[in-house]
């Protein structure tokens, strides 16, 4: 069951693990999408507000957004399975190609997750934890990855983010945001470009090459340091 909110279509999916709450944002066309994971209750996003900024804009770019309410964001074998729920249910649309975006401890529910659905072509991890992210490596060279983490983050410390980019092959970026805590809401902006860039990017790329090509996308191995923005406004969320 599903109905129509402020931009989207709250819906409800029906699992052997019980009902799994989603929040699609329909673009024209069906074959690009992104799966959204917060990093733990509730429909949290982090950097301001970044989930259902970007959902409602990268609809512009032809591409279908999935934001998932996790059922135990204490459990990494239930979180993977709903995002695995997810990923279905755009396939079942006419997803070819998804992007999987995931804060926290939704970074190695992402990863995992990647790992086992050949249709994801790129992964976004923000402020991942590395705990369950080992199998990062197993996603090349079908899936690029992007890491994002503060310097000043005191819940997940930033050398997590570094580990799990040590284990990644090729293609993967690193990017460090000096000044910047967990939630990254002092880049939001700069967060929001890069992630948006990238995906845009991405799956542009696997449209092209499509499946059983290399990874689709773009930088080569690389580490950036940013430095955040403290003043930034909270940009208005729709």
């Amino acid at each position: 069951m599903y109905r129509e909110r402020g931009g989207y279509e709250e819906r409800t999916l029906a699992t052997r693990r019980g009902e799994l709450a989603v929040r699609l944002y329909r673009a024209r066309e069906a074959a690009l999408g992104a799966v959204w994971i917060g990093g733990g209750n509730g429909w949290d996003a982090p950097a301001r507000d970044l989930y259902p900024r970007l959902c409602a804009q990268l609809r512009a770019e032809g591409i279908t957004s999935l934001r998932v309410r996790l059922r135990d964001p204490k459990s990494l074998p239930d979180s993977v399975a709903d995002v695995t729920t997810g990923i279905e249910l755009l396939e079942s649309l006419g997803a070819q190609a998804l992007a999987l975006v995931g804060h926290a401890f939704g970074g190695a529910v992402v990863i995992q997750a990647a790992v086992r659905n050949a249709v994801v072509r790129t992964v976004v991890a923000l402020a991942t934890q590395s705990y369950g992210a080992d199998p990062v490596a197993a996603l090349a060279p079908r899936c690029s990855i992007l890491l994002v983490h503060g310097d000043a983050d005191q819940v997940v410390p930033c050398e997590a983010s570094e580990r799990v980019f040590r284990l990644a092959r090729e293609p993967k970026r690193f990017v460090r945001i000096r000044g910047a805590g967990h939630t990254l809401d002092e880049a939001a902006e700069q967060v929001r470009t890069l992630v948006r860039d990238w995906i845009v990017a991405a799956l542009r790329s696997a449209r092209v090459v499509g499946a059983g090509a290399r990874a689709p996308h773009g930088p080569t191995t690389s580490r950036t340091q940013h430095r955040g923005r403290p003043g930034a406004r909270k940009p208005r969320t729709r």
